[in-house]
């Protein structure tokens, strides 16, 4: 398995394997999501997962910003992280992680967030957000799922509320809206989650 740059030919086919990944139409809210990303100039970059001539998995990373009290602070949002359904449980989400980790890092980016199972992104670099002096940009985010990767660029000051980018706004996938909400907090409540992600999918609406 290969982890590479997604070319302006491989975009019809990341399209399907995410729209395939959270189970949605291809002009699902997290393919919309993609496509505004772009168009907005917020995507930052975008990875697949190839396995010979195919590719089984995508995870996307676009400009978001910490509201600092020093500064306005340019972070990385990951999201969305895809694996197709018969290629998951076999580590490919796990290397796009560690790729768009490293990526990132290469790039400067002081931080990674992302709302996901803190279970499965919990082992895979990530931590809570809140108990790191971050906000999450909408309460609609369970507080177990916001996560952060904090970077080799980061420094102490740099803590405050993440905001997304407009996209995420406009095709309503920030955070989970009643009853999944509802369920999920519950199921935090309960004892330790899974949250809604397996392995290649993170856990925002829709997806």
């Amino acid at each position: 398995m290969d982890i590479r740059e997604v070319t302006p030919s491989d975009e019809p086919a990341v399209e399907q394997l995410v729209a395939a990944a959270f189970g949605e139409p291809l002009d699902g809210p997290v393919v919309r999501m993609m496509r505004a990303l772009k168009a907005g100039g917020a995507a930052r970059a975008s990875l697949v997962a190839v396995a010979g001539d195919e590719l089984i998995g995508h995870v996307g990373l676009s400009r978001g910003w910490v509201d600092a009290r020093r500064s306005l602070v340019e972070v990385l949002v990951l999201s969305p992280l895809s694996v197709r359904p018969d290629r998951q449980g076999h580590g490919a989400g796990t290397a796009l992680l560690a790729a768009a980790l490293e990526t990132a890092d290469d790039r400067h980016a002081p931080a990674v967030f992302l709302e996901g199972s803190p279970g499965y992104y919990g082992r895979r670099g990530f931590g809570a957000g809140s108990a790191l002096g971050f906000d999450r940009p909408s309460t609609r985010i369970p507080d177990p799922a916001f996560q952060v990767a904090l970077l080799s660029s980061h420094e102490p000051w740099m803590t405050g509320r993440l905001i997304y980018p407009e996209a995420f706004w406009a095709t309503d996938t920030v955070g989970l809206r009643d009853p999944l909400l509802e369920q999920l907090e519950a199921h935090f409540t309960a004892g330790p989650a899974d949250g809604r992600a397996a392995e290649g999918q993170d856990c925002q609406p829709g997806q």
